[in-house]
């Protein structure tokens, strides 16, 4: 948008009662180039400036019915047209008059007679006024404009130098874990298959040799073989689950901390759901008290996205996380035994052409003064250090910038929050 550079012609309305004020001052403006309307009424000085507001009102004080003080009241009380300068037309010279005047928000005060070179002169300074307010506010939106794409760009510049850190780092460590891992996953079966042959061997002397010498019959009764042999077969498996369970963080983790270097593609909604919640798993469990949250999951069918995998993950990160963080929040501030932690993340498609993806908690909420400002960049109801402000603000641009679709807050009626992400299907095929 740029101010234009073509003549500025003034709209001026004239409003008087006398015919002979309209048709001298109208006649004198037009010849100073000056657009002019007329209205010999109050009220049609109104459907007048709600048709089409005029730059500047020429008001006569004293008219029947509707003076001009009541018309300049109905002017400023009208957000579209409370910017319009008026100027007073008056025989009365006393102060109350026109302090008066400006008080109904008139902005100059002419006595009649008057002389035309004064009515231009006054006429010409406040529209100059009116301009270069109007020029004014033109550059303060577009320092305002400049500075919120200065703190986007900043924004992505750190969340995307946050990723290649994160990146960097994780790739660094599965590396290191994945080594040993290897080397443990590889030697479980054979360790398993080991421990039950020995297991075996160990009966096979007992049904063989059942009195044993006074020494192999201590070490059974101080060892407790019976109970070891059974017990070591469930250790191996639980090391096994163990095992599972660090490659399956891994793999989350490779998932979460990818930077996608061919852009845009296919991925599962509920599989980038899963190992953002296999992830987060250890933060699953209130801090205070120690109790679990329960995840309930809705899953419907949905189609293969296309869409950055990387960035979606990171969304769900944030919404999750803040769902921890007023869960904890509720369990500190009330004193409930049957209170019960729990996020609900249902899916579904809506019309064939959207999927739909709720995150629900039933934690602390969000105030109704601040609902308004959770997407804005750098607010935070956190306490200093425990957040920057950028969580759901990079998560609504991810969404609604990278992906055209929506995220949207509510308030639970029940207590709790629900973030409601929708993005269309089809939007890169």
């Amino acid at each position: 948008m740029n101010i234009p550079n073509k003549p500025f012609i003034a709209d001026v309305l004239i409003v008087d009662d006398k015919l002979e004020n309209i048709r001298l001052l109208s006649d004198f403006l037009s010849k100073q180039n000056y657009q002019v309307r007329k209205a010999i009424n109050g009220q049609a000085a109104l459907i007048a400036v709600q048709t089409l507001p005029p730059d500047l009102i020429l008001l006569d004080i004293n008219m029947p019915i509707m003076g001009g003080y009541e018309v300049c009241e109905n002017v400023k009380n009208n957000p579209i047209t409370n910017s319009i300068p008026v100027i007073f037309l008056s025989a009365g010279n006393e102060v109350f008059d026109k302090v008066k005047a400006f008080q109904v928000g008139g902005i100059d005060y002419i006595t009649k007679p008057f002389y035309l070179e004064e009515v231009l002169v006054r006429i010409q300074t406040q529209l100059k006024i009116q301009q270069l307010q109007k020029e004014l506010k033109f550059r303060n939106d577009q320092l305002q404009n400049m500075l919120i794409k200065l703190q986007n760009t900043q924004i992505e510049l750190i969340q995307k130098e946050k990723l290649v850190n994160a990146s960097r780092i994780i790739a660094g460590i599965s590396h290191e874990i994945n080594n040993p891992l290897s080397f443990i996953m590889g030697n479980l079966n054979p360790a398993s298959e080991y421990s039950q042959n020995l297991i075996k061997l160990i009966q096979i002397y007992q049904q063989s040799f059942p009195d044993g010498t006074p020494e192999i019959r201590n070490f059974i009764e101080e060892h407790q073989i019976d109970f070891l042999s059974a017990d070591f077969i469930k250790i191996i498996d639980s090391m096994r689950n163990g095992a599972e369970r660090i490659r399956s963080v891994i793999q989350a983790l490779h998932i979460f901390s990818r930077l996608d270097k061919a852009g845009i593609t296919h991925f599962e909604i509920h599989e980038i759901i899963d190992n953002v919640l296999t992830t987060i798993n250890d933060q699953l469990i209130l801090k205070k008290s120690s109790i679990s949250i329960s995840v309930l999951k809705k899953y419907a069918d949905l189609p293969t996205f296309i869409g950055y995998p990387n960035l979606f993950t990171q969304v769900l990160v944030n919404i999750l996380q803040n769902a921890i963080d007023a869960l904890e929040a509720k369990q500190e501030s009330i004193v409930d035994d049957l209170f019960k932690p729990t996020i609900c993340i249902s899916t579904n498609t809506i019309d064939k052409n959207k999927i739909f993806i709720s995150i629900k908690d039933n934690g602390i909420g969000i105030t109704e003064e601040n609902k308004s400002h959770i997407f804005e960049p750098f607010f935070t109801t956190k306490l200093v250090g425990q957040g920057a402000g950028l969580g759901l603000f990079t998560s609504y641009q991810i969404i609604t910038v990278l992906h055209k679709g929506s995220l949207i807050y509510h308030n639970c009626p029940e207590g709790g929050s629900e973030f409601i992400i929708e993005v269309p299907i089809s939007k890169y095929s």
